[in-house]
């Protein structure tokens, strides 16, 4: 390999969710090298990004022709008579659709592989028109050839490729570097050009982790762009995974997963999301067996806000979030990323798998891995457990990286546990939060397991508490000790000024623990059912009290409508809340959301 590039590709990006010669085998077939695939690109080469989308009148992103009452299931196909005269609408169409307006009317030809009968969406009319008045002057150097000699092409892909190259002058003379190489006659929109410019503004934003491509220089002509970064001669993750027969074992897997889950918490504190997580997308400096590795293609990545959701549709296919695929995701979406690689690592097979993009969505969304086969029954209970709290449908029960870190699986791992953006969400809506929330979620916090309390006693510790206790000084200090450029960018230390009633509060570990833990990602465990019934006893004693369905509504900010349903979450002997209700308060649910069918 020897270039800091996926492999050699023919016909696009990661947004297209290719699923031709895939880089694994089927989860029934035994494992064997693949050939050149389309299922990545030349180190982020691609700015082929769905649209993103203004409103959306549906949760899912096709429509389901099941009548009411009636629950999908990736096993069932509709018959053709009776009640389903007609198979469910692929779900690969709109959202192909939405990929190819992004990517401009250049690419119209050949839309979906399954779907012959397709346009494939989006009209192309005037794309010649508007291409003609973009701007693709980036601003950018235009001394490239002045600083560096290419070599050989090492990679290719739908905007461009990626060239071996050397410095000339300045620090990196007769150093070798890899340089992506992008066309500026493909950035046919301006969503394409925006694209290309808020890669560059990421690569040059994040810096200082050890498992992060360096980024060296941008440049410029009149028909390229070129983005200059460090050299990884040690070929992709995808490769170790297949020279070793398709798996890793337990022990070798874990400093894999360990540098994989370090560099996303890093990314994640800086407010950048990647979207883009796979095996190809990890390089090694070298050939050595225990070289570092290096994430890489930030093409389809972008900057997000603490309470932000983003709605457009990027990724590959094996790889993409349920949630992603939904139209309404953060950074959880990536977590889900590190699950798939990590389920691959473990059993050399895909969680998801089928031979169409139809297919791959609906196991995504519907079908639970299978930890039944060959070879699970090996693996330990907490490797398993790991990857089922990564692959969780419901984003809000996911690990984060830095809780991924504290897992007992990787617990043996030397790796220090960084801050976690999650911490500060969560504080600064229990700070906000009534008197009787803050009773709810102290009595939980009683019962926390020692597994949970590790993560929490690294992030109370992060802080630098003095005396034992810390302020908003503490977590202002905590989160602007690691800024980069990028948090500048995404805005992430706004999130401080949510927190402001901390400013002349002081809080002990205690309270720190009920202000830090989420009652979704608890619920995850298997002890749920106990770690539930212990923290109502300790409600009953020191916070439960009479209460209104009135008051109880005000609490969870609900109108009148919500009084009926209220009215089971209080015990009639003596108007205080009962377990039921205690749980249910906890979550802050509201009618919508009680009321939405399980997926």
């Amino acid at each position: 390999m020897g270039h800091c590039c996926s492999k050699s590709v023919v016909n696009g990006g990661s947004a297209r969710f290719d699923v031709s010669n895939p880089p694994l085998p089927p989860p029934e077939t035994p494992p064997v090298t693949p050939p050149p695939f389309n299922n990545g690109t030349v180190d982020g080469v691609h700015s082929n990004k769905a649209t993103p989308a203004t409103s959306f009148s549906d949760t899912s992103p096709w429509q389901t022709t099941y009548p009411a009452g009636v629950p999908p299931s990736p096993s069932r196909t509709p018959k053709r008579k009776f009640k389903f005269p007609f198979p469910p609408p692929s779900p690969a169409r709109p959202i192909m659709s939405s990929i190819l307006k992004r990517r401009g009317p250049s690419s119209r030809k050949g839309s979906i592989p399954e779907e012959n009968g397709g346009d494939g969406g989006g009209g192309g009319g005037g794309g010649g028109a508007e291409e003609a008045n973009l701007n693709k002057n980036f601003g950018y150097p235009k001394n490239f050839p002045a600083k560096y000699d290419l070599g050989k092409e090492v990679g290719r892909g739908h905007f461009g490729h990626t060239c071996w190259a050397k410095g000339k002058k300045g620090e990196l003379k007769n150093q070798p570097v890899a340089v992506k190489i992008i066309s500026k006659a493909k950035m046919t929109t301006a969503i394409s050009i925006e694209d290309v410019r808020r890669e560059v503004t990421i690569l040059k934003a994040l810096s200082g982790h050890k498992n992060l491509v360096k980024f060296y220089d941008a440049f410029e002509d009149t028909n390229n762009v070129y983005v200059v970064m460090e050299l990884c001669e040690g070929g992709e993750l995808l490769d170790r995974i297949l020279s070793r027969g398709g798996r890793y074992t337990e022990e070798d897997a874990k400093p894999i997963v360990t540098q994989i889950l370090s560099v996303v918490a890093f990314c994640h504190l800086q407010g950048v999301v990647h979207r883009d997580l796979k095996p190809e997308n990890f390089l090694f400096t070298t050939k050595d067996e225990d070289a570092p590795m290096k994430v890489i293609d930030f093409g389809l990545s972008d900057f997000i806000r603490p309470d932000q959701r983003l709605n457009d549709i990027v990724g590959s296919a094996y790889y993409v979030a349920p949630e992603v695929l939904h139209r309404s995701y953060s950074l959880e979406a990536d977590m889900w990323s590190v699950g798939v690689i990590t389920y691959i690592l473990l059993c050399g097979s895909r969680p998801f798998w089928a031979r169409t993009e139809s297919g791959i969505f609906r196991s995504v969304l519907r079908a639970d891995p299978n930890f039944d086969d060959a070879p699970w029954p090996g693996v330990s209970a907490e490797a398993k457990d790991f990857v089922r709290r990564l692959l969780s449908k419901d984003h809000r029960k996911r690990m984060t990286a830095a809780q991924a870190l504290t897992h007992p699986w990787l617990r043996d791992e030397s790796c220090n546990v960084p801050l976690d953006i999650l911490i500060f969400k969560l504080v600064k809506s229990y700070v906000r939060a009534t008197p009787l929330k803050r009773a709810a979620l102290m009595a939980l916090s009683k019962a926390l397991t020692e597994d949970e309390l590790i993560y929490l006693r690294a992030q109370f510790s992060l802080l630098e508490p003095k005396n034992d206790r810390v302020s908003l000084n503490n977590f202002t200090k905590a989160l602007t000790k690691t800024v980069t450029d990028a948090m500048k960018e995404s805005r992430v230390t706004d999130i401080l000024n949510l927190m402001e009633p901390l400013y002349y509060k002081y809080m002990d570990f205690e309270e720190f623990c009920a202000a830090a833990i989420s009652t979704y990602q608890l619920e995850a465990l298997e002890g749920w059912e106990t770690i539930a019934n212990t923290a109502f006893k300790y409600f009953e004693e020191d916070g439960n009290r009479c209460i209104s369905v009135a008051e109880l509504a005000q609490e969870l900010n609900l109108g009148p409508t919500a009084h009926s349903l209220l009215k089971e979450w209080i015990r009639s002997s003596d108007g205080k809340l009962s377990f039921l209700g205690y749980t249910k308060f906890l979550h802050g649910v509201t009618i919508r959301s009680s009321n939405t069918r399980r997926q």
